[in-house]
């Protein structure tokens, strides 16, 4: 793998299409405590896709939507 913007941008799209397809944030298939560098690579970009896109997902709720738990 090669650790540059492109792979990033690879990685951090395969993070969005996850949590597009449902699957939890704890699913990445990379080992982010793995002694490998492109393991770690791989699982820090896949998971800010991911949780970019359920950041993405949050905003585009509007609070009126939203339940408050009390």
């Amino acid at each position: 793998m090669q650790l540059n913007r492109q792979t990033a941008w690879k990685l951090m799209q395969e993070g969005k299409d996850a949590f597009a397809q449902g699957d939890p944030g704890d699913a990445c298939p990379y080992d982010a405590r793995s002694a490998d560098a492109e393991q770690q690579f791989g699982a820090w970009y896949w998971s800010r896709g991911w949780s970019d896109a359920r950041t993405a997902a949050e905003a585009a709720v509007p609070e009126s939507d939203v339940e408050v738990a009390r």
